[in-house]
């Protein structure tokens, strides 16, 4: 079927739709950085302010020390963590959000808080969905 070369493409709709589509790819990397559970939970984590890194791997159940060191690298290229280093004896690098970082946590721990709050009916809709797929 051959379709019209002039024929104008249909509008973006949904959430994207108000951004110019030359802002999509860097968009699109932005929602998947942020929707990451790692950045989720560190950024959540952060929330209470400066941590040190063995004290943010303790309060992000789960996280490897490789996936941690990684996800502080990339929000600190995004600019929403910052990592200061401290000459001392021991060395001490602590960890905390940027001004930008911190305009995060409402969706954050919406998210988290979202999760929590809908944790028993997910788990118990898993599970029959399981079920009945094993029939």
């Amino acid at each position: 079927m051959a379709t019209d070369p002039h024929a104008v493409p249909a509008a973006a709709a949904g959430p994207c739709a108000s951004w110019p589509a030359a802002k999509g790819e860097t968009i699109r990397q932005i929602v998947e950085r942020a929707g990451n559970k790692w950045t989720v939970l560190v950024v959540g984590a952060l929330e209470a302010g400066r941590m040190r890194y063995t004290d943010l791997q303790h309060a992000v159940p789960g996280i490897s020390q490789r996936m941690l060191t990684h996800t502080l690298h990339q929000l600190r290229r995004d600019g929403l963590v910052t990592r200061t280093a401290y000459a001392e004896v021991p060395p001490r690098v602590e960890y905390a959000l940027t001004d930008l970082g911190a305009t995060m946590i409402d969706a954050v721990t919406a998210l988290i808080d979202w999760a929590g709050t809908h944790h028993d009916e997910i788990w118990e809709n898993r599970a029959r969905f399981d079920d009945a797929a094993s029939d």
